[in-house]
């Protein structure tokens, strides 16, 4: 029995993925990347915005023709859509498309065991619990990332209830993974080979609030420290309010904690941070950054934003510009504001026209592409070490990660070299140039006798 995983939306989602795959793999069920030869096919869906809505509607479609009774000669037997948009949409699936077999949300991934035998037999299944459900405290994953980095996820959900978002409604409250059981996971992880390891939440910050009655994070970082083979550890999703004193002390003193983080702001008009439901300003985001860069010279800071928000003006719009071209972010997304149904700022007025959101965009992303270049163009001359990701033998060059870049989120860096690496080896690279947001180098590791 073959299944194709279909992982979509954010690495929190692909968590789940790995442990259903984990889960199916001790059932004897082999994993294929061909549709045409899957007995199941595995849709792991997003909803969090418009696009991501679409794209996961589009590929159930396009996987449903792989069903033996599309008649193309595919063998499917059972479509399976699990995640955020099965957690919000199942009787819209249900009705609208037919051709799933089964619908799994973001709190019942653990049947999929089950899901998968009555599909087998025939029977349409539907289980979606209440996002607020007990979490699956599981067990071995089936990692879809080479083996090398493994995404850990410490927590479930969110109580900040920003205008915009619909996670909490998909997720539920946030709540903390025991710090027993993350790090043997952590441990289980390394024995596996992995060596970085990228921390994940929907927002990390607050990890441990819920279990200990305090901001846990730092500890937990200085417990994961600990375990032989973990080389990096990085951090993802830290809300800006929540970054204090102990935890910038922890990373700066941690020699395995990569010196980067992703901290989305959103915005950085007080009005529009206001209606959004932040808890921060701008000042208190500039005091923020100047503290972190302080304490942290080397530091990589990621950020991402949101344009076109309702009631966004002109003038909040030119305050973001300002403050994007004065803060010269190491990496930086920016997103147009997807109005979602059943959030605050859906019913808001002052919708944005798509046009102006989509100008106002890409007004952001060129700015940011001209300060992106400008800190590549800077870090020629400079040697780092560098986590390689493998070889492209048509170009003869290596492609790895510095510690300044998440995996496929950020940039890369190509060198050459005499001597010979594996996937998750370290090098040490002298950058030699830059290409937009990617670097050029040369390993200074001497070739092995």
């Amino acid at each position: 029995m073959k299944l194709l995983p279909v992982p979509l939306g954010c690495d929190k989602n692909l968590c789940d993925l790995e442990e259903m795959l984990g889960i199916l793999d001790k059932k004897g069920i082999s994993i294929t990347d061909d549709p045409n030869e899957a007995d199941i096919i595995l849709i792991n869906s997003c909803s969090f915005i418009g696009d991501a809505k679409e794209e996961s509607i589009n590929t159930i479609i396009d996987m449903a023709g792989y069903k033996e009774s599309a008649g193309n000669g595919g063998c499917c037997k059972a479509l399976i859509v699990s995640g955020c948009l099965a957690q919000r949409y199942s009787e819209e699936i249900t009705k609208e498309l037919p051709e799933v077999d089964a619908i799994v949300g973001t709190t019942s991934y653990q049947s999929i065991g089950e899901v998968i035998d009555k599909c087998l037999k025939g029977d349409k299944t539907v289980i979606v619990n209440d996002a607020d459900s007990p979490l699956y405290r599981g067990g071995e994953r089936l990692l879809t990332t080479g083996g090398h980095f493994a995404y850990l996820k410490i927590a479930e959900g969110c109580n900040k209830r920003c205008t915009y978002c619909i996670i909490p409604f998909l997720r539920g409250n946030y709540r903390s993974y025991p710090m027993e059981e993350l790090a043997e996971k952590a441990e289980r992880l390394a024995e596996g080979g992995v060596k970085e390891l990228i921390i994940v939440a929907q927002e990390t910050t607050l990890y441990g609030v819920d279990l200990y009655g305090e901001k846990t994070l730092p500890k937990l970082l200085r417990t994961l420290c600990k375990i032989d083979g973990i080389e990096w550890i990085r951090l993802l999703y830290t809300y800006p309010e929540e970054i204090d004193d102990e935890l910038i002390r922890v990373m700066a003193e941690e020699k395995k904690i990569c010196h980067y983080i992703d901290m989305p702001i959103q915005h950085a008009s007080d009005t529009v941070l206001k209606r959004m439901g932040r808890r921060t300003d701008r000042k208190s985001l500039t005091e923020l950054i100047l503290r972190i860069r302080e304490r942290i010279p080397d530091i990589a800071i990621r950020t991402t934003l949101i344009s076109g928000f309702p009631g966004e003006t002109d003038k909040d719009h030119e305050i973001l510009y300002n403050f994007v071209d004065e803060t010269e972010f190491d990496r930086l997304g920016v997103f147009t504001y997807s109005a979602e149904e059943g959030t605050k700022a859906f019913e808001m007025s002052g919708q944005v026209p798509d046009e102006i959101m989509r100008e106002r965009r890409d007004e952001l992303m060129l700015l940011q592409q001209e300060i992106a270049f400008e800190k590549a163009e800077s870090r020629i001359g400079k040697t780092y070490r560098v986590f390689v990701e493998g070889r492209l033998e048509e170009d003869d060059v290596y492609v790895g990660r510095t510690y300044m870049d998440a995996p496929d989120v950020d940039g890369m860096i190509f060198f050459k070299s005499d001597r010979s690496f594996m996937s998750g080896d370290f090098a040490t690279v002298r950058v030699t140039g830059a290409r937009e947001y990617d670097l050029i180098g040369e390993s200074e590791d001497e070739s092995a006798q």
